[in-house]
């Protein structure tokens, strides 16, 4: 069997991603953006200095670990989201290798984002995961927790040289499979490694005597919604993989890379918050090979977007 390896350049995003094939195998790849050598590692907590400055960071760092307790349904400060902490989904406060983390943020921001079509701040990007995967409203522009929650994201990223992606940071790469994902294995797998967490019916779970998730809904109301970077089924799969189920690790998985695939296709086919993002992807040719709704710039199905196979619609986008 051929050994040739093919390299094929998909504009996502803004940047150029290579997906590269062997003995007829896929990977989803990180960025030409440069990478630091060394596996990044988020700063320690002691050393954020005991200043004003210090003080706000801490307190961003509070937010994105107890997001519901302040800005939740009940939240103490304001009540603008659906009760789920930004660490559910930004691990570890936002510093585990591969979990999502907040790594290259500050290393690469402000940056051109296709999604919206305009260069994006830290703020936008922070007031859309509040818009998404809160499935809340946006803060304003001049509140402390805004200022708080991007002065903990700038100092985590402080030691990534701007301009590079650090190694380690968003998530690690998987293969492709070459065939749809199937939602209907998804099931059993979902109920066979993840309802002690998240739930038979996806609800997930809270603290005892708490309102706060200490496990998130992975679908139904209190869950991310349709516009949330989790509901592309990459990235989904992407993180699952190397996090999931609990005590996974990038470097020591529990699930396989097809299991990964077929529970995200079942997650992101229940029930979720619908929002009104018509005005994503103003370029219709620049969306992902995996964003779930049309139009598109090729022929290819809504379902073939949404579950696969993709390499067909990657060499499409590849030859255009």
């Amino acid at each position: 069997m051929s050994n040739k390896v093919v390299c094929i350049c998909i504009p996502i995003f803004g940047l150029l991603l290579f997906s590269c094939s062997a003995d007829n195998k896929t990977t989803i790849s990180q960025s030409t953006i440069p990478f630091s050598k060394e596996l990044w590692q988020a700063p320690d907590t002691n050393l954020i200095p005991a200043t004003p400055e210090g003080k706000l960071i801490r307190y961003g760092r509070e937010l994105i670990v107890h997001t519901s307790k302040y800005l939740g349904p009940n939240g103490k400060v304001k009540s603008i989201s659906n009760g789920m902490n930004c660490q559910n989904c930004h691990l570890n406060a936002g510093t585990k290798p591969f979990g999502n983390n907040y790594g290259s943020v500050a290393s690469l921001y402000p940056r051109f984002r296709a999604r919206s079509g305009t260069d994006e701040s830290i703020e936008k990007r922070v007031n859309d995961c509040l818009e998404r995967s809160l499935n809340g409203v946006a803060l304003e522009k001049r509140s402390k927790e805004l200022h708080a929650i991007v002065a903990y994201i700038k100092w985590i990223g402080s030691n990534v040289t701007k301009g590079e992606k650090a190694l380690g940071s968003g998530l690690k790469d998987i293969e492709f499979l070459d065939r749809p994902c199937d939602s209907t294995k998804g099931r059993l797998l979902y109920l066979a490694k993840c309802t002690q967490c998240h739930g038979k019916n996806g609800e997930g779970s809270t603290t005892s005597g708490s309102s706060e998730y200490t496990y998130p809904p992975l679908w139904g109301m209190n869950s991310f919604n349709q516009g949330a970077g989790l509901f592309r089924i990459s990235t989904m799969a992407k993180y699952i993989h190397a996090n999931m189920p609990f005590g996974a690790r990038y470097d020591s998985t529990l699930l396989t890379v097809e299991e990964a695939w077929d529970i995200s296709a079942y997650i992101n086919s229940r029930q979720r918050p619908y929002k009104n993002f018509s005005n994503d992807w103003p370029k219709i040719e620049t969306k992902p090979f995996d964003h779930p709704f049309g139009p598109f710039a090729d022929s290819f199905p809504e379902t073939q977007h949404k579950f696969g196979p993709f390499q067909e619609i990657i060499a499409t986008t590849k030859s255009k």
